[in-house]
């Protein structure tokens, strides 16, 4: 619950640290009445000049309600009371016109320039008091609603960073136990993340993907897009690191990591209670990455605009870095090669507009796959991971041979 602060409804009109008065007036005789109406009850601030209220207004401790005059020889009421509104600095200060002026129009005047009240001399003390309290406690009442407005949207953005802390921080949860399981996986998150984002720039403006791809959906498309291979966590590692040919059965227990994927990030959502716009973007791209365009991919034969946008987007991404990256046991594809062949996958493989797109943007997919190359460690690392896998294998395949 938050915890807002409480009004007060004897404070709004009774402050106890006495609100200050700036009285305007050229005659200094109604200066010395007016301060002997009200010094009682409030700080009397005074002046004979319009521009010198002007600057007595805008300087600290500024005060809480000007009585203005009108008739003035070098700057009127009128002329001062639109200055005072026109200044972001002084524009909030009731003021309240007292004057001879006794017509209509000139009352409509006072008005339209801002004034909250128009008082016609001589006005009796009590009237005056009761019309200078009232405009006191409303002003006081609006400042006290714009303090609990400016709280309320401070905890709203505490809550809402802290929201995306969780974000952040189940992704990279989730992202660290992908590391562990397949190699070279931390540099091929992040090239992909990189790529997509790359794409969905592209297409921000491209007619069929507009309403998809605002500034929103593109920070969630970039942290989302970790959590593609999530699902591979769940593959044998004998299946997962093998250097060679997936055989038929081994194929087929590798396709597995798409549902995998998506189920995981379902049981997240679930946890949570809701489904997080980042998880749902999350649970596309694990799912559907695979999919093809024309129905021939997998995990369920998805085609053309049945495939998630998401998904379409990682498609793309995930085939140029699974060319462009080194594997142990075959070496990279040249970035010329690997733009062939996804050219020549448009619209059998890959969403044709996301081809054209990733073609306009060749370039950039090639300084990203530079700047965020594999190391050499990440080569070592794999290297113990495959001589692991095949030690397992042999395990595996010799429990084989004595049954």
């Amino acid at each position: 619950m938050v915890n807002t602060p409480m009004i007060d409804a004897h404070a709004l009109s009774c402050d106890s640290e006495r609100q200050t008065l700036l009285l305007v007036d050229d005659v200094p005789d109604n200066i010395a009445l007016l301060s002997a109406l009200f010094q009682d009850h409030y700080k009397i601030r005074a002046t004979t000049h319009g521009m010198r209220a002007l600057e007595i207004a805008a300087s600290e401790p500024q005060p809480d309600l000007i009585l203005l005059d009108i008739m003035m020889p070098d700057l009127d009421g009128y002329a001062v009371c639109q200055q005072l509104k026109a200044d972001p600095r002084t524009a909030a200060i009731p003021v309240i016109f007292l004057t001879a002026k006794t017509n209509a129009e000139d009352e409509e005047r006072g008005f339209q320039l801002g004034a909250v009240d128009y008082l016609i001399k001589p006005v009796s003390p009590v009237v005056a008091r009761a019309r200078i309290e009232t405009h006191l406690a409303l002003k006081n009442a609006r400042q006290f609603l714009q303090d609990r407005n400016a709280f309320l949207e401070a905890e709203v953005h505490r809550r809402s960073q802290e929201m995306l802390a969780i974000q952040d921080a189940t992704i990279i949860a989730l992202v660290s136990l992908a590391e562990t399981r397949e190699s070279g996986t931390g540099s091929h998150i992040r090239r992909t993340q990189h790529y997509m984002l790359a794409l969905a720039q592209q297409l921000q403006d491209h007619p069929r993907f507009a309403g998809f791809l605002n500034n929103e959906t593109l920070d969630l498309l970039f942290k989302s897009a970790p959590l593609h291979d999530i699902g591979k966590v769940g593959i044998p590692d004998r299946i997962l690191l093998k250097p060679g040919k997936l055989s038929a059965e081994e194929f087929a227990i590798m396709k597995t990591h798409t549902t995998l994927g998506r189920n995981a990030i379902l049981a997240a959502e679930q946890q949570l209670g809701s489904s997080a716009s980042f998880l749902r973007i999350a649970r596309d791209i694990a799912y559907a990455h695979h999919e093809k365009w024309d129905g021939s991919g997998y995990p369920g034969g998805l085609a053309g605009d049945a495939i998630p946008i998401a998904a379409r987007l990682m498609a793309v991404a995930d085939v140029y870095d699974d060319l462009t990256g080194r594997r142990i046991y075959r070496a990279a594809l040249p970035h010329a090669q690997a733009v062939e062949v996804i050219r020549a996958d448009r619209g059998t493989h890959f969403d044709p507009d996301v081809v054209d797109a990733f073609l306009a943007i060749a370039d950039t997919f090639k300084g990203i796959a530079a700047r965020l190359a594999d190391d050499e460690r990440e080569l070592q690392r794999s290297m113990a991971q495959l001589e692991a896998a095949l030690a397992e294998e042999r395990i595996v395949l010799g429990h084989a041979a004595d049954e």
